[in-house]
Order: C-alpha cells, then sequence, then structure tokens
C-alpha cells in the first residue's frame, strides 16, 4: 500500500524534471542563438567600421593628391612666369647697353625706357639702322617672334656694314631659340661666334650654343660648348649659366 501512495509522487517529480529539462534545453538554444546573431552583429559592425576606416583613408589621399596637384601646377606657373621676367630682364639690359654704346644713354630725369608694346618716340639722331634694329629688337620683347625674326633679316640684307649686325645676328638665333627651333637656332649662334668673333655676344652665343644642343640632347657638345664659356670668359653671367647647365648635367648623369 505504501508503494502505491508514493507512485503518484514520483512521477509528479519525473514530470517536473522532464519539464525543466526542456526548458533548460529551449533556453539554452535560445541563448546559443542570441549569442550567434550577436556574433554576426558584431562582425557585421567591425566589417562596417573596416570599410568606413577604408573609405575615410581613400578620402584623404584623394586629398592629399589634389593638394600635390595644385602644389605642381602652382610651381610651373612661377617656373614660366619667372623665365618669361627674367628673359624680358635680358632683353631690357641689352637695349640700354645698345643705348650706351650708340651714345644715346639717356640722362638723368629723361624719360625711362619703353616697356614692352609701349610706342617708343624716334630718338633725336637716331640713324635708320639704330631705328630698324630698335624696331626688330620690339617685336622680340613683344613676343611676336615670327614677325621679329623677319626683321632682323631684313636688318642684315638691308644694313650689312651696320655696328648693330653682330647684335642682330644673335637676335635673329634667340628668336628661333625662343621658338624652339632649336637646329635653326644652332646655325644662327654659330654664325656669331664665326662671323664676328671680336663681338661681346660671343660668351652669350657659345652659351646658347650649348643649350641648342642640350636640347638635341647632343650631350657632348653641349658640354664642349658650355665648357668653352667657363673656360674662355669665367668672369661673365654666361660663365655663371654656363657651370649651372653642366652641374645640372651631371647630376642628369649626361
Amino acid at each position: 500500500m505504501a508503494v502505491l501512495r508514493t507512485t503518484p509522487v514520483i512521477v509528479a517529480i519525473t514530470g517536473c524534471l522532464l519539464v525543466s529539462g526542456v526548458m533548460a534545453q529551449s533556453t539554452r538554444e535560445r541563448l546559443t542563438n542570441l549569442e550567434a546573431r550577436l556574433a554576426r552583429l558584431e562582425r557585421t559592425v567591425n566589417n562596417n567600421d573596416s570599410q568606413t576606416d577604408m573609405l575615410r583613408k581613400i578620402q584623404q589621399l584623394q586629398e592629399e593628391n589634389q593638394a600635390l596637384r595644385n602644389e605642381i601646377e602652382t610651381l610651373q606657373f612661377d617656373t614660366v612666369r619667372s623665365a618669361d621676367r627674367q628673359r624680358q630682364l635680358y632683353l631690357d639690359l641689352d637695349q640700354r647697353l645698345q643705348a650706351l654704346e650708340a651714345g644715346s644713354a639717356p640722362r638723368v630725369g629723361a624719360a625711362p625706357v619703353p616697356a614692352a608694346g609701349d610706342t617708343a618716340p624716334a630718338a633725336t639722331g637716331a640713324t635708320s639702322d639704330q631705328l630698324a634694329y630698335q624696331a626688330a629688337f620690339d617685336l622680340l620683347k613683344q613676343g611676336r617672334y615670327e614677325e621679329a625674326t623677319a626683321g632682323f633679316k631684313n636688318f642684315l640684307v638691308v644694313y650689312p656694314a651696320s655696328n648693330l649686325k653682330d647684335n642682330a645676328q644673335y637676335w635673329l638665333a634667340e628668336t628661333h631659340y625662343v621658338s624652339q627651333d632649336y637646329e635653326t637656332a644652332l646655325e644662327g649662334f654659330q654664325e656669331v661666334v664665326t662671323g664676328y668673333p671680336t663681338s661681346r655676344k660671343i660668351p652669350d652665343a657659345w652659351l646658347k650654343i650649348g643649350y641648342c644642343n642640350y636640347e638635341m640632347q647632343r650631350w657632348n657638345d653641349a658640354r664642349q660648348a658650355l665648357s668653352v664659356v667657363t673656360s674662355r670668359f669665367p668672369e661673365t653671367t654666361a660663365a655663371r649659366l654656363a657651370r649651372q647647365r653642366l652641374d645640372m648635367m651631371e647630376s642628369e648623369g649626361r
């Protein structure tokens, strides 16, 4: 009889245990599922963070690249502007030297030498060859190279005995040089050297002979011409420029 009374209790306990086991298993499964979902979410967040970081780095690189491009464009503009300014100063200097040689140097208080593009009044007592030379020279200063070329060529034909002939030949060659016609320019500068051996333009002509050969990648000829400048005319501006180009060639392995 005692056995019969305890059986329902055992059954009840067993049932409770079974229910508890099922609930525990369900809870563990839910916990496992939650942990799995959490892990997926963490991976997604991490991936998004990585993508965001990558996008941020790409944007930063793009900004740095644009900044570098702006710097390069600025340097290129400054280089061109500096080259134009140097050429202008050189041309102005030559003009003033020509005035001194012709005995028409401007007096203190006199009107300044007109800038490129201005119309210069005819100098009192200026000869026709001086006026023709000045007209061609002004065209060169204004960057009208084809017209300047024609002007200097005409000068050399019309005034073969002028004391400005060597200068006209030099600047004729210069019109070809600034137009990047280096072969023709080279011939013109060589004519200065061979045709006018006592000209004050000889150092500059040798320098430009070196420059022309450099532009045409004739390294030995360029080096030889530049060396002539440094050895024969060591105290001139042309010699300083020749040494700079020789140093550059050495750094380039030319």
